[in-house]
């Protein structure tokens, strides 16, 4: 059962917070992430109920909030695939669905923009394509959302590299690195429609037939494995041979006889603590939360706590 609490983002995170606002409650923005704000209001809400003050909504809470059951997140519903991208998508933005497809960064690191779950970029001409399979696949959506700017990003997007870099400088400050509104708003509104995560996916999906080919090549055979393996392939790139040696050494020294979900569990937060330590330094114990976060079905990255299977539906089910 889903529970929304301090870190959790998401369009169920603006419900609650209109709900709060509306009842007096809660004053702050209504920007899907459940902060200190949404918390002190929810609690005023659950002391002026005589409910439990616990800050956090839960079905009892939601129940009072909107009189019906607290629902499934959609995401859920979702093919294993899609699953897996929301939640590597969440940990690389910060952002829960839709936004987390919605991620967009300026020039900062030299690629012009970067955008969506996986911060393709003009820089190395990997966002251009998806842009321009939505313009083809999905015009009336696109002019919808850009209106008297959509001849603009047609005409940048048919231009050579060197003009869309400049004009991806043009529409964000010099030194800070942030795009200017309208344009901001616009991709971001682009990000959440269904139909560009439907080219996200289309993107994504060698990706994810490498991370299924790396569940075979280490024996796991769950959802969870796929989505740990996902997130490496975006992350990390892969694991080495010396890696996989490794690892597989570790599997050797694990108990005969384990009940198969533990002997699972016990296999991937083996490939999660290998795989993070061959990492750079500086970012080891980064790689390693996320990865645990997966392996573990639970824990906490960049300050925001999750649960694999509540939020993403992603168990120890078997790759569907």
């Amino acid at each position: 059962m889903a529970v929304y609490q301090s870190g959790s983002r998401g369009g169920e995170v603006v419900r609650i917070q209109t709900k709060l606002r509306s009842l007096g409650h809660y004053k702050g923005p209504l920007d899907g992430e459940f902060g200190g704000g949404t918390e002190a209001a929810v609690k005023a809400f659950q002391k002026a109920h005589k409910l439990e003050v616990d800050g956090k909504v839960g079905p009892i809470t939601w129940d009072a909030l909107f009189s019906e059951a607290i629902p499934t997140p959609a995401i859920r519903d979702k093919p294993l695939n899609h699953r897996c991208l929301a939640l590597t998508g969440a940990f690389e933005t910060g952002a829960g669905v839709p936004d987390c497809f919605a991620g967009l960064s300026g020039d900062f690191d030299g690629q012009g923009i970067s955008f969506g779950v996986l911060q393709w970029n003009f820089g190395q001409g990997s966002l251009q394509p998806l842009l321009k399979d939505m313009v083809k696949k999905h015009g009336k959506a696109v002019k919808s959302i850009f209106q008297e700017h959509y001849d603009v990003l047609l005409a940048a997007l048919n231009s050579d590299q060197d003009e869309q870099m400049d004009f991806a400088r043009s529409i964000q400050h010099p030194l800070k690195h942030f795009l200017y509104e309208p344009w901001r708003g616009m991709l971001k509104s682009l990000g959440r429609t269904e139909e560009f995560q439907g080219i996200q996916l289309e993107y994504a999906a060698g990706l994810f037939r490498s991370a299924l080919d790396l569940c075979s090549t280490f024996d796991l055979r769950s959802a969870r494995a796929a989505a740990l393996m996902f997130d490496i392939k975006v992350q990390n790139g892969s694991i080495s041979d010396l890696v996989r040696a490794q690892i597989l050494r570790d599997f050797g020294g694990l108990p005969p006889g384990m009940p198969k979900e533990d002997l699972e569990v016990r296999r991937m937060v083996i490939v999660a603590n290998r795989r993070a330590e061959a990492a750079n330094p500086r970012w080891v114990e980064d790689v390693r939360a996320r990865k645990l976060c997966i392996a573990t079905g639970e824990g906490v990255v960049h300050g925001i706590p999750y649960h694999i299977e509540e939020q993403f539906g992603i168990s120890l089910g078997p790759i569907s």
